[in-house]
Order: C-alpha cells, then sequence, then structure tokens
C-alpha cells in the first residue's frame, strides 16, 4: 500500500496539540493498515525516525436529526487514529511546527 493512502490526515485536537511539544503526533490512517506499515509511511512521507506506534478504532457516535417526516437515526463513521512517537535525536514534523 502506497505511504499517501495510509496516512489519511493529520487529528488536530486539544490531546493533540499538547504533544506536539514532546514530538507525539496523530495521524488517521487507513482501518487495515498496521503499526509497521505506518511507521514506514510516516518515515517516508516526511523523513524522520519513528520510536513507537499505538493504534486505537474510533467507533462513530450516534446520530439524530428531527425532520418533518419524523426522526431518523444514524452513526458517523469508524476511522482508525494513530499515535506516533518520534526517536529523540529525529527532526520535528515541520507541519506541526507551524502549529504551536
Amino acid at each position: 500500500m502506497e505511504a499517501n493512502k495510509i496516512i489519511i490526515r493529520p487529528l488536530l485536537t486539544e490531546k493533540s496539540y499538547s504533544g506536539i511539544a514532546n514530538k507525539v503526533y496523530t495521524f488517521v490512517v487507513a482501518k487495515n493498515a498496521d503499526k509497521v506499515q505506518i511507521i514506514n509511511a510516516v518515515e517516508e512521507l516526511f523523513g524522520v525516525k519513528v520510536a513507537s506506534v499505538n493504534t486505537v478504532i474510533v467507533k462513530g457516535h450516534k446520530k439524530t436529526q428531527n425532520t418533518k417526516a419524523g426522526r431518523t437515526v444514524g452513526r458517523t463513521s469508524d476511522y482508525k487514529k494513530a499515535i506516533v512517537t518520534l526517536k529523540e535525536d529525529s527532526k520535528s514534523i515541520a507541519f506541526f511546527d507551524s502549529l504551536s
């Protein structure tokens, strides 16, 4: 699988902003990607050295909408999140440096 298809987008939340100073970055990744593929994709795309990767599948939450026709209930999509920690001697990712 190609690196740009594994890393879908960065996940920017309050908790992920707090990890930027410690070289901990959060990404939304493809559901079928494993940790080794994620490590290789991050190293290839950003030119950094990865120390560890933690992954979690985030379950979508329920959404309710009231319409003229009645109440409709649906769910948001599930997605896979990867928390990537870089090695101390590695450079930081330039995209996240502009945010902090």
